[in-house]
């Protein structure tokens, strides 16, 4: 073409000699500058279109579709023993999850006519799998691991049967891959197998959840005797967790008790921290929702209905300037802070007696203003 042709050899020599202009970015290295570009596109606005927009975009992130199938006879429901525990009776049953199995649940039913305010009670992850619902509501016959666990997370009592003692309604259910959800042997280093095969049909395991807690609400809303305006939602742990996003994209939620699960997205993907770790993280992990949301964007779509926050300076699972962090940024969305309310305690990531009984005088407070 008029120039001359340069031999290949002497091509690839002088290619070997030239200095790289940059040498390529490690993992660490992309993932931390990942970390540092990231901005929720929907991050908390004080008006009105952004809820519409955000509750849009949480719902279609977060929940199955056909979430909305509000048909009480969907649910099937099948009382399997009943026992009589003085001022309230405690049913075994079942009802239609989202991925229409079976899931089995305890109800907590006060006798008298009513209508009485009731209470999903959402059970914490652990890494114990053997038992889902029964670390909420004792169960009808005796369970050592139901008993051990409420000695050692909450101060010995079954959260459920403390909010029925007072009046409540409470029903439990087990999450998808606990308790009678889960098979033998299943463990920490089973959940990323569940989570893989979910992903592999469609679904994630964060919206399994969420959506069987939406069906477990509305299944307790239409029940006879129970006050459908006053259903509140009240969780521990992985359950704080289910607790505030259930009453984010569930407009019917009266009501919310998160004890010791929130905090910023950032805090969280900090070295070390247990969400990078895999496993356990996928049963909370919503595919795409931090592109638009983080966690306290999330539940300042609850505003303005009652939220009671628990925290601890030393829970080992969230720090605490990160939980901090996100309690502020979450108190914006309250007018004047009326209706939200944060409580720090001592001793780490429990749910005590004492935090149980300001939980529940707290419930009947803001329930009755809504009788």
């Amino acid at each position: 073409m008029g120039g001359r042709l340069i031999p290949r050899r002497q091509l690839l020599a002088g290619l070997a000699a030239w200095p790289l202009a940059a040498a390529a970015d490690s993992l660490d290295a992309t993932l931390a500058g990942l970390q540092k570009r990231w901005r929720p596109r929907l991050a908390w606005r004080p008006d009105a279109a952004w809820r519409a927009e955000a509750l849009a975009t949480a719902r279609s992130l977060m929940l199955l579709p056909g979430d909305d199938d509000a048909g009480g006879s969907a649910f099937a429901t099948e009382v399997l023993e009943e026992q009589d525990r003085g001022g309230h009776v405690a049913q075994s049953l079942t009802l239609r999850g989202a991925l229409g199995d079976r899931v089995p649940a305890l109800y907590l039913r006060p006798k008298g006519p009513g209508p009485h305010p009731a209470v999903v009670v959402m059970h914490d992850h652990g890494a114990r799998f053997d038992i889902g619902k029964e670390k909420m509501v004792r169960p009808l016959s005796a369970n050592l691991s139901a008993e051990s666990w409420v000695q050692r997370y909450y101060g010995g009592a079954f959260v459920g049967d403390t909010l029925a003692d007072a009046g409540f309604a409470v029903l439990a259910i087990d999450a998808l891959g606990w308790g009678e959800r889960g098979r033998p042997g299943f463990a920490r280093d089973d959940q990323q197998a569940l989570a893989n095969h979910l992903m592999q049909l469609g679904h994630s395991w964060a919206g399994v959840i969420a959506s069987d807690d939406l069906r477990t609400h509305r299944w307790l809303r239409e029940q006879p005797g129970i006050d459908a305006q006053r259903v509140a939602v009240l969780g521990f742990s992985m359950g704080a967790f289910r607790a505030w996003q259930l009453a984010a994209v569930c407009d019917e939620v009266a009501a919310c008790v998160s004890a010791h699960w929130m905090c910023t997205r950032d805090g969280l993907l900090r070295a070390g921290e247990h969400t990078l770790q895999g496993q356990s993280a996928f049963s909370m992990a919503h595919p795409g929702l931090a592109a638009a949301l983080d966690h306290p964007d999330v539940a300042a779509l609850i505003a303005p209905r009652p939220l009671l926050l628990f925290g601890s300076a030393e829970d080992k699972l969230f720090p605490w300037d990160a939980a901090q962090a996100a309690w502020s940024r979450l108190g914006r969305a309250w007018p004047a802070g009326r209706g939200f309310s944060t409580q720090a305690t001592a001793g780490g990531h429990r749910f005590d007696l004492n935090q149980q009984a300001r939980a529940t005088a707290w419930l009947w407070h803001e329930l009755r203003q809504q009788a």
